[in-house]
């Protein structure tokens, strides 16, 4: 008897500890697609106006840098479509190698993209090209990663396992905005020249560790399980993609319950970056105040997870967006302060709040569809979240602040709609907390 009960003990420690090597895994990985991700949020901001649409009005260049960037979030769907699809037929782990592979590639090479100045409005082509490539990558990571974390967890601690996903990107926005605001305490001129292009260059160096870790991991339990039960059943694979469509409610709860808490995340590290050094505040102070508050998220993002656990992941989420509605005019009104200390807490403030909805939020996502059409419904209604959330949210804004005379107040009017659509949203899902896994649809 004894014997069985050290077994088991030994069986139950080894799972743990697999699982805490996956969740370390999802969360290094993320942490390195989203550094090559959101770096291209501040490279928008500080050199491409001036890079890529040089001759420009400052804010029209700002517009069309963020025209660019928006690309990136209109191929995170397909990319949903491409990686979910083979990850639901033939595993979670070999898609996370082939997209952390061509993130880093299509990183690298923006890092070689010759300016408006060589190849005149090649370089724009170029651009949008790669950064298509990186939406590609990125829309079939997160849903791999998350569920990756998800499914090995225990499952009264799936929320917190699995917002080790999420929390790799403001270790990801930590690392990207430090090295570009190293570079860009350069001169004006040495920065637009070559200062921006090293923290791309940098990607091939993360590439090569995060390939290292991904390596090492095993495929989830859960969806090795339920293939093995349709072999033996011989139950004929259906395409996911077809499946997830079949009901597409959930698809659509998604895509407006998360879009908010991507429209209010990329709003921070491109328009309120460009915002508060137009109103005066040194370029490189405000790179560094949203990197330290960035790092403070990091663990408030954890914390969201964890809460989700316990609470449920709707209260938390509603809760996180509604006090976020209420700072909104505060926020800007330190940003325009002019005083570093005052935008790093504008930052802080506005990451931490944003952490009650981002935390919760892989969980609440993967937890709404069944195994074999997981990896689909997951990454797709994701990323068609980031699309109408982020994908034009900066464009958006800055014409908005551009056509009412530099008035912030359609800003703050335009992020409050979004981000009450997205509370009826929450509202209107299933709490999701105690959902099976090990349903196979």
């Amino acid at each position: 008897m004894s014997g069985h009960t050290a077994l088991a003990q030994s069986s139950t420690a080894a799972k743990r500890k697999e699982a805490r090597t996956v969740i370390l895994s999802s969360y290094l990985g993320s942490t390195i697609e989203f550094y090559d991700f959101l770096l291209y949020a501040t490279a928008a901001a500080v050199a491409f106006p001036k890079v890529f649409f040089a001759g420009t009005d400052e804010w029209v260049g700002v517009v069309a840098a963020y025209a660019t960037f928006a690309a990136g979030y209109v191929a995170r769907p397909l990319g949903g479509i491409i990686f979910g699809h083979f990850g639901d037929r033939i595993g979670r782990k070999g898609m996370l190698i082939v997209s952390m592979a061509m993130m880093g590639v299509a990183s690298t090479l923006i890092g070689l993209i010759p300016g408006s100045s060589v190849i005149g409005p090649w370089g724009a082509v170029l651009l949008v090209l790669l950064r298509v490539c990186q939406g590609i990558a990125v829309g079939g990571e997160w849903g791999g990663a998350a569920l990756m974390a998800l499914e090995h967890s225990d499952p009264k601690r799936r929320g917190f396992a699995a917002s080790f996903v999420n929390a790799g990107a403001p270790t990801g926005a930590v690392l990207g905005t430090v090295v570009m605001g190293i570079f860009s305490a350069l001169p004006q001129d040495a920065f637009l020249a070559w200062g921006w292009r090293v923290p791309f260059l940098l990607s091939f160096v993360l590439l090569i560790v995060g390939m290292f870790v991904r390596l090492r991991v095993s495929e989830s339990p859960i969806f090795a399980e339920a293939v093995a039960k349709e072999s033996a059943q011989g139950t004929k694979r259906k395409i996911p993609l077809l499946e997830v469509l079949k009901r597409p409610k959930a698809l659509i709860m998604i895509m407006f319950a998360g879009a908010a808490g991507f429209g209010l995340q990329v709003v921070l590290p491109t328009f309120s970056v460009t915002y508060a050094v137009s109103k005066g505040a040194p370029q490189q102070g405000v790179l560094y105040a949203f990197a330290g508050a960035s790092a403070i998220s990091i663990l408030f993002v954890l914390l969201g997870g964890r809460l989700s656990d316990r609470f449920g992941r709707r209260p938390v989420m509603v809760t996180g967006l509604a006090l976020f509605i209420l700072y909104l005019f505060p926020m800007f009104g330190m940003l325009s302060s002019g005083n570093i200390a005052l935008i790093f807490l504008a930052f802080t403030v506005a990451l931490v709040l944003h952490s009650s909805l981002y935390g919760p939020l892989a969980a609440f996502v993967s937890e709404q569809f069944g195994t074999t059409n997981r990896y689909t419904g997951a990454a797709v209604g994701y990323q068609l979240a980031t699309l109408i959330g982020a994908g034009f949210t900066p464009g958006i804004v800055a014409g908005l602040y551009k056509d009412a005379g530099q008035s912030i107040v359609p800003v703050v009017v335009f992020l409050s709609i979004m981000s009450l659509v997205s509370i009826v949203f929450i509202l209107l899902t299933r709490e999701s907390k105690n959902n099976d896994l090990s349903t196979v649809s």
